[in-house]
């Protein structure tokens, strides 16, 4: 997994995505068939979640306005909190929070590096897009794990997201600076690829290319979807 990371790395292949129009009417995905192991889906979920928190904690530094600052570290929390809440879960299932996080941290470490940009509007609107389409991401493979864990994870992922915090701040840097809008948006487009990998190395496929990318498509077109609303919300092109 690490080897697919590097900060600044050339635009990468995302997951193809047919047209809408050419997915079948009513398609739906057996979340069950691609949804790995419950412990593998927390500690990576967790992980991620406590890099956000660790990125918000930098960024805070860095911002010059003390209302931004104020904002950037409420999200901060609210990652924390969500990482807490999925280590809870973890222990629900008597194992070692940190032993369940351990295979992730590396290739998730790496991710982050690459996710953060030359200065910190930059890093803030990585958060933005890779937090808002992992976020998506698991929560619709929360769907696909047994029993209530599902339920209870989505509920955690979807509570209180960065995003909301963030988008205020950006609206109002790319209102001051008509020139950082396009520069954020090129550098938004650069992030997908790398961040929908992310979410692929989640899935359990079964090592066909075809089979597994029509299995998925209709995921990762809907997370791509999402995606594209919060950009336009922000007047950036995805």
């Amino acid at each position: 997994m690490a080897s697919w990371f590097s900060r600044r790395s050339a635009p990468v292949d995302a997951p193809k995505l047919k047209p809408r129009r050419q997915q079948p009417a009513g398609l739906r995905v057996d979340l069950r068939e691609i949804a790995p192991e419950l412990l593998p889906f927390l500690g990576q979920v967790a992980y991620l979640q406590l890099q956000a928190f660790e990125t918000l904690s930098r960024v805070v530094q860095q911002v010059p306005s003390l209302t931004s600052k104020e904002s950037i570290a409420l999200a901060a929390g609210a990652a924390l909190s969500r990482h807490q809440a999925i280590v809870a879960e973890i222990r629900r299932h008597d194992a070692d929070p940190a032993e369940v996080m351990v295979p992730f941290a590396h290739a998730i470490d790496g991710f982050q590096a690459m996710a953060t940009g030359r200065d910190w509007q930059e890093t803030l609107l990585g958060v933005y897009v890779t937090e808002g389409l992992l976020t998506d991401f698991f929560m619709r493979l929360a769907q696909g794990l047994p029993g209530d864990v599902g339920p209870r994870a989505a509920s955690v992922l979807g509570a209180q997201t960065a995003t909301e915090q963030i988008a205020g701040i950006l609206e109002q840097e790319i209102a001051a600076d008509a020139a950082l809008g396009s520069r954020l948006a090129m550098w938004g487009r650069r992030l997908v690829g790398d961040t929908l990998l992310v979410a692929r190395s989640a899935l359990r496929l079964s090592g066909n290319q075809r089979s597994d990318d029509e299995r998925i498509d209709p995921v990762f077109t809907e997370v791509i979807g999402a995606h594209t609303r919060r950009m336009d919300a922000l007047g950036l092109t995805a």
